[in-house]
């Protein structure tokens, strides 16, 4: 009887305090730390919202709030600028090209060597791909790519005088340009208002409801007809630069984002 009497005595006295790892722990200044879990939503809620987001079912920004999204943006930086390194449209369409399932840093570090060799059309075809690879090896698919710059370099010097054409369908003819690396050149070197659309864009556009599409082509379309005008010359790169540092893929910086009030999205954390 006695033991019996000493569990249960145990027992409620366990129950009565908290546990060490319940109690808040001290900080070195003596402080208590808070016991509040931060405001960050839990990884399936977040999926799920996610899954939501992709499906296109948000709530729709209205005229005024993408208004002020752009207005936003463009306070912050009025003047955005990509962070790929080029000199002239070719070198922009070379690095472009290379950037493809590659990170900009990585193209960065691989095009000033090889652009002091080849930065023309004509100087680059007559490198050839063999040569091409030694100076690109560090960056993914560089055989692949070594071989589409090199046909790409002979079209324009054979198609186009050497220049970059400035058509969206002359572009996209080239080898190794899609729609995406397109609106890039057109964007960027020739001051056309195109949107490209990279995983960064694809996603910040499903996950807030600015623009949902199941295709990159299904978002550029939808970011066309709702960005205002005056904000199209840079809403590629405002996009592209929030959705890399931002509104990042695995968590999100709600907290730092400057649409956060107008996102549709019903897992940030804010």
């Amino acid at each position: 009887m006695a033991r019996k009497t000493a569990r249960k005595t145990v027992r409620k006295t366990a129950a009565k305090s908290p546990s060490r790892a319940a109690r808040p722990r001290k900080t070195p200044l003596g402080k208590r730390r808070s016991t509040r879990p931060p405001a960050v939503k839990k990884p399936r809620q977040q999926a799920a919202a996610g899954r939501t987001a992709l499906a296109g079912e948000l709530p729709h920004w209205s005229k005024a709030e993408i208004a002020e999204a752009f207005r936003r943006f463009e306070a912050a930086d009025p003047q955005p600028k990509g962070e790929l390194q080029y000199v002239t449209p070719f070198t922009l369409l070379v690095a472009v090209v290379l950037s493809a399932q590659a990170t900009d840093a990585g193209v960065n570090k691989a095009t000033p060597a090889l652009f002091a060799v080849a930065d023309t059309p004509a100087k680059m075809a007559a490198l050839g791909a063999e040569r091409l690879q030694d100076y690109i090896k560090t960056i993914g698919l560089f055989r692949t790519k070594a071989k589409n710059l090199i046909a790409l370099s002979q079209r324009l010097v054979d198609e186009h005088a050497g220049e970059v054409p400035r058509a969206r369908e002359a572009l996209e003819a080239l080898p190794g340009v899609g729609r995406k690396t397109a609106n890039v050149v057109l964007n960027v070197a020739f001051g056309e208002p195109t949107i490209a659309v990279d995983t960064h864009v694809f996603r910040l556009g499903n996950r807030t409801g600015l623009a949902t599409g199941k295709t990159p082509l299904e978002v550029e379309l939808k970011l066309e007809a709702v960005v205002p005008p005056e904000s199209k010359r840079h809403a590629h790169h405002w996009l592209i630069l929030h959705g890399r540092y931002v509104c990042v893929a695995r968590r999100p910086l709600c907290e730092k984002c400057l649409i956060a009030d107008l996102c549709k999205w019903p897992g940030k954390a804010v």
